[in-house]
């Protein structure tokens, strides 16, 4: 596995991560606790060093799996990476205060089962939240108090991203980056770099379009948020699907699809293509079983894409997307 250095942190982490909302059980339709600890402790097994989790996935479910994950594998190099923020209701600017945070914190220290939460990333905030300096004058606060080892950020648009290399001890930017997403990498991915900002890549096969399975008549779970979030009904609709329309989502596929390489799938393709990036740390694909866990460590194996074939997926996304999801985010 290769790894990769997260930010001025001095760690290294494996370039294929783990994302952890899927078993959280709450926006991904129904899953099963001992098959999610037998896929992380797969993906530990094959290299996977760094695990992403949030204290709203399951209201802290996916949280808790991965504090008895690190129970069973004491000493095991690992760095996790959680969230916080979007337990507030509303959620408002104005919730991003000392009390709030370090309440949401000390929840997470306890979910984990840790003293010192490794990577803490403000959950998508509101936009007012990356001009508040007092917001990342608390994470300071935290990190010196023992309760953070470093702090980032979690972002929905490029925008964001850029202000948050404003604060000099963000150390990630988390970021929708995918082949239907190619705006970070055009307006972002420069500037973090020049300030040693790591960059955690989310949502990488599109909420599952780039699996290539789906089709036109695929259905999915009442409580899966490709039900019910395919318009932003219920948080940003870029989390959805990348903001795509799925139809369109589909067409595209059906382009890039001759790019896979015989033996591998097209969510494999889709996750070297991001790792071709040097300034991507990790990405961080879920897995819900042991074989979704084993196709995503696969993926840092395929050869490096043609200059052919990374223009071939430009060419796609400028197509279908540049016009309609470039400007959004």
């Amino acid at each position: 596995m290769e790894h990769r250095e997260l930010g001025r942190t001095g760690w290294r982490v494996s370039a294929i991560g783990y994302g952890a909302w899927a078993i959280g059980g709450d926006a991904w339709g129904r899953t099963d606790d001992a098959e999610s600890l037998r896929s992380l402790h797969r993906a530990i097994d094959l290299g996977v060093s760094f695990l992403d989790t949030a204290d709203v996935y399951g209201d802290g479910h996916s949280e808790r799996l991965i504090g008895q994950v690190l129970r069973e594998r004491p000493g095991e190099d690992l760095v996790v990476a959680t969230k916080a923020g979007r337990r507030l209701d509303p959620h408002v600017a104005a919730g991003y205060d000392r009390a709030n945070l370090t309440g949401f914190v000390e929840r997470s220290l306890t979910n984990l089962g840790v003293e010192r939460i490794d990577l803490l990333q403000l959950h998508c905030p509101p936009g007012e939240v990356y001009h508040m300096p007092e917001v990342f004058g608390v994470l300071d606060d935290l990190v010196t108090a023992g309760k953070l080892h470093h702090y980032g950020v979690s972002v929905e648009r490029v925008d964001e991203a850029l202000k948050s290399l404003e604060y000099p001890a963000v150390q990630s930017v988390q970021i929708i980056f995918n082949m239907f997403r190619l705006k970070p990498a055009e307006r972002f991915f420069a500037a973090a770099r020049e300030a040693k900002v790591g960059i955690i890549a989310r949502v990488p096969l599109a909420s599952g379009l780039l699996s290539g399975r789906m089709r036109a008549d695929t259905a999915f779970a009442a409580q899966d948020h490709r039900s019910f979030n395919r318009r932003g009904e219920a948080f940003d609709q870029g989390e959805t699907f990348s903001g795509v329309e799925f139809e369109a989502g589909l067409a595209a596929v059906e382009e890039l699809r001759p790019l896979v390489p015989e033996g591998a799938t097209l969510a494999q393709l889709a996750l070297r293509w991001i790792l071709m990036f040097p300034e991507v740390t990790t990405v961080i694909p879920g897995a819900r079983n042991t074989r979704q866990a084993e196709d995503n460590v696969r993926a840092a194996e395929l050869p490096p894409l043609t200059d052919a074939q990374m223009e071939h997926v430009r060419a796609v996304y400028d197509r279908w997307f540049r016009e309609s999801v470039h400007p959004r985010w």
